[in-house]
């Protein structure tokens, strides 16, 4: 591989890491109840260790994206 299909990998793969976390956070907030009573059916807890668990994951999501996807992805753009 070059560094211009590495520079597109990664560029794609932050684009479509981007939408999910945009998407993910877009449905909690539209249908938070819905799938709190889903996962309340496998999981038992309150809703507050509900949101924080959701909150951690999206935290944690972010941060892996831009490690993994955002930072080589302009390293690469900054080096080609």
């Amino acid at each position: 591989m070059n560094t211009a299909e590495l520079t597109r990998f990664f560029m794609w793969c932050t684009i479509l890491n981007a939408v999910l976390l945009v998407f993910s956070f877009v449905m909690y907030i539209a249908m938070g109840d819905f799938i709190y009573k889903i996962h309340g059916k496998f999981f038992p807890m309150e809703r507050k260790a509900f949101d924080l668990v959701f909150y951690s994951f999206i935290g944690l999501y972010k941060i892996l994206v831009f490690v993994f996807c955002l930072i080589p992805w302009l390293a690469l753009m900054i080096v080609g």
